[in-house]
């Protein structure tokens, strides 16, 4: 484990290189930096989230705006054409990391000081809105923890409800949450990044260990959207195989 000393070095260092970048050549600050300087501002803080004005902040502010200007040198418009798009791409980027960050700050809150309290819908949240941020969520990162806690909560129930088979109970529900955990960042990487190529048997996949782990499956959770991409693909294959048939009708 990581001692107090060694974790603020360590973000000092990502801080300063960070910094340097802000400073002297903004546009080079990629995602995977500003996720670097948030854990190590995060791990000096006691797994606390940074506050709005910290360089974690900024860099991920940046990181959103870089996003936006590489927007809009894509296409083929002239820059006057093409401003209002950027500008709300950017803004949208911004507004889903703000979401994140609100939801990380209350999560991270109580991971140091209420862990017992963090539910599974505060678990949920937080791993949706990393995955709509970022497009990945980060394995052992915060939203991983918090999961992990809720099956150790769920287990210390279990355990207070019947004592006797208390840490098989609690094992069980730790493999539980794990086998979920993997199924979700497979699928949650897919809607970001590739959702057509998402199957039925992993939206299935996904149902199934949710259900295992937590009892219920979250409406409008992950689980749902893999289900709703799922018809939207077969929907979109469907409307491809008739193509020709409709053309030799008309």
């Amino acid at each position: 484990m990581q001692s107090e000393l060694t974790k603020q070095r360590n973000f000092e260092d990502a801080a300063a290189d960070v910094g340097s970048k802000m400073q002297n050549a903004p546009g080079s600050i990629s995602k995977e930096d500003a996720q670097a300087v948030h854990r190590a501002e995060s791990r000096a803080l006691g797994g606390q989230q940074p506050g709005s004005g910290s360089i974690s902040s900024q860099a991920q502010h940046k990181v959103a705006v870089n996003e936006g200007a590489t927007t809009s040198t894509g296409g083929n418009l002239s820059p006057q054409t093409n401003a209002t798009p950027v500008d709300s791409k950017a803004q949208s980027q911004m507004h889903r990391q703000a979401n994140y960050e609100d939801a990380a700050s209350q999560v991270g809150d109580k991971l140091a000081n209420d862990p017992s309290n963090i539910t599974k819908s505060e678990a949920d949240t937080l791993h949706s809105r990393e995955q709509r941020a970022f497009g990945v969520t980060e394995k052992g990162g915060l939203a991983s923890q918090a999961q992990h806690q809720v099956a150790e909560n769920e287990g210390a129930t279990t355990t207070r409800s019947n004592a006797t088979p208390t840490n098989r109970n609690a094992q069980g529900q730790t493999d539980r949450q794990r086998n979920y955990e993997d199924a979700a960042s497979q699928v949650g990487d897919k809607l970001a990044n590739d959702p057509s190529s998402i199957t039925k048997d992993e939206a299935d996949t996904l149902h199934s260990r949710e259900q295992r782990a937590f009892g219920v499956t979250q409406k409008g959770g992950l689980t749902s959207q893999a289900h709703h991409q799922v018809a939207e693909n077969e929907g979109a294959t469907t409307t491809r195989a008739n193509a020709t048939p409709t053309n030799r009708n008309a």
